[in-house]
């Protein structure tokens, strides 16, 4: 049938179908269904088709919204919770009906085109040669794209070559507003980046990457923040007492990053295939260097994971081994996504950091604890990760006094 021949009852049937699928819980489904009931009966009242609903039709319904006098009875169930209630509802009932509509061709102008195969062979130049990891490339490739779409008309394949040192200042000027030093300073070095490949490739005349203004910033200057050894010991007991499914959760998760000091987005992309139960070994795929390592499994990580992957997993087909913990079950989409969880124990655990409240604070907590327990750097680099020695050496700043036992290697020559 075509979706514009939908009646009410055929789109709370999809949604209903969609919110089974899905494994939602029934009181959501309940309100979900009730919610969408209320807008196609308003939709069908004032003559609207629901294929053709745009967003202000959406907000033009949400004002009209009343609370019922039973909801008015519970205070918790404020206008603001029916508002969000409803939209979330009408937003997946329009997402049910996309998915239900002819796929289309998408059109795109020439100067888009353009753009995306710009940015393409970006992406590929940083791979080739390069040899930038995916995240890295990720990131400059989202800044490149930016940057093409604010020269607008300048941006063309006819007109790129004619940017000029004044185009390049507009355009930091215009991104530094209101942002720190160091945020400006990764504006400029993907700004830098991205002129480079353009003069490589033929794209403009001359290297403008030389003419990207920065701040400067003075190597170390800013001392990483970490957790102490107490505060880390005392949010994994805290958080071990959490028997819920979401807590089994995110102790597996905090046990990888206490013990290995892993990044936020190698565990949300750790796959199951990534665990060798006979060998006792974890493999890593570092998501910022694209490296990948062989990490010993450790006990207390195997059998938190093991406890979670029994009794607080949803069945699911999913490769991934670290779900949401309601529905839809999908996997973390980035290693971000796991800060509002992290900072979530953190204050249970009654642990507030005068730093860094999110995963990363855990990865400098163990630099710093191989570190004071004498071992090397390059250990300690291979552990977390890096490619470069520089990158290990920023968490010496973090324990100065146990410098003494950490061998250093020693110029050849000492100039007087």
């Amino acid at each position: 049938m075509s979706i514009s021949k939908l009646s009410p009852r055929d789109c709370l049937s999809l949604l209903a179908s969609h919110l089974a699928t899905e494994r939602y819980n029934c009181v959501v489904a309940r309100n979900y269904l009730a919610a969408v009931k209320r807008f196609v009966e308003y939709a069908e009242r004032v003559g609207l088709s629901i294929d053709t609903v745009q967003l202000p039709d959406v907000e033009q319904y949400l004002s009209t919204l009343r609370l019922s006098r039973k909801l008015r009875s519970r205070p918790r169930r404020s206008a603001k919770w029916v508002r969000r209630l409803h939209q979330s509802a009408i937003q997946m009932l329009l997402h049910v009906l996309d998915s239900h509509r002819p796929v289309s061709v998408s059109h795109a102008t020439e100067r888009e085109l353009f753009h995306h195969r710009i940015v393409s062979e970006y992406d590929n130049w940083m791979n080739t040669v390069r040899g930038l990891g995916s995240e890295t490339r990720k990131d400059r490739c989202s800044a490149a794209l930016r940057f093409m779409e604010w020269l607008a008309e300048r941006g063309h394949k006819e007109t790129l070559a004619e940017i000029a040192v004044a185009d390049i200042d507009a355009y930091v000027q215009s991104r530094s507003v209101g942002l720190r030093r160091t945020t400006i300073k990764g504006i400029t070095v993907n700004l830098r980046s991205f002129l480079r490949h353009l003069h490589f490739a033929g794209q403009t005349t001359r290297d403008l990457s030389t003419a990207v203004i920065g701040p400067t910033l003075y190597a170390f200057e800013e001392i990483p923040s970490a957790l102490r050894a107490a505060d880390v010991t005392k949010v994994l007991e805290v958080t071990r007492r959490d028997r819920t499914p979401i807590g089994r959760r995110d102790y597996a998760i905090l046990a990888l990053l206490s013990f290995y000091g892993m990044r936020a987005g190698e565990i949300t992309s750790l796959r199951l295939e990534d665990i060798d139960w006979k060998r006792s070994r974890l493999r890593v795929r570092h998501s910022k260097t694209g490296a990948e390592s062989e990490l010993p499994l450790l006990r207390e990580v195997g059998d938190a994971i093991i406890d979670y992957l029994r009794k607080g997993r949803p069945e699911t087909a999913l490769r991934e081994v670290f779900l949401r913990s309601r529905a839809p079950y999908r996997a973390f989409r980035r290693g971000s996504t796991l800060y509002t969880p992290i900072r979530r124990r953190l204050t249970a655990a009654g642990v507030n950091p005068p730093g860094k409240k999110g995963p990363h604070a855990f990865r400098h907590a163990r630099a710093v604890s191989l570190l004071r327990s004498s071992v090397s750097l390059k250990v300690i680099g291979d552990v977390l990760g890096h490619r470069s020695m520089d990158s290990t050496a920023a968490y010496l700043k973090l324990a100065t006094e146990d410098l003494r036992s950490v061998a250093l290697e020693s110029p050849v020559a000492v100039l007087t």
